[in-house]
């Protein structure tokens, strides 16, 4: 049993951006669709895909580098955790690096960019803040 999925899909989205790999596959639920796909809108992730392994269902991650095998993501890292969840007002949403990165908040209205929810004014729990 795993206590946090989400944070699971994170190191392992961080661990094979460290290696180089091209892609890495993660077991797939509805959350971590939704933050795969913003990832992918947002130039992170090159492509998202969802496959059935058996009776498993994952997705597969292609993952982007610049032209020098520098990866697209620098850092990942999980703000609301399961022993302690943060929730923010849409007027004390982060910045990420002066605007270069991005946290992602799950809102009332689902997942989506603190850029997004603070022009839509929602608040929610901060999932968490990549760059």
């Amino acid at each position: 049993m795993m206590t946090d999925p989400i944070s699971d899909m994170l190191t392992r989205i961080r661990n094979a951006s460290m290696v180089k790999k091209s892609s890495v596959s993660v077991p797939t639920s509805k959350i971590k669709y939704a933050i795969a796909k913003i990832l992918e809108k947002e130039g992170f992730v090159a492509s998202v895909e969802q496959y059935q392994d058996g009776a498993r269902p994952m997705m597969r991650l292609e993952l982007k580098y610049d032209g020098v095998k520098n990866p697209k993501i620098s850092s990942i890292k999980r703000v609301s955790k399961p022993g302690r969840r943060v929730y923010l007002k849409s007027s004390e949403l982060p910045t990420v690096r002066g605007g270069f990165g991005l946290s992602l908040i799950s809102t009332s209205n689902g997942i989506m960019t603190n850029m997004e929810a603070r022009k839509r004014r929602l608040g929610g729990e901060v999932i968490c803040e990549i760059f």
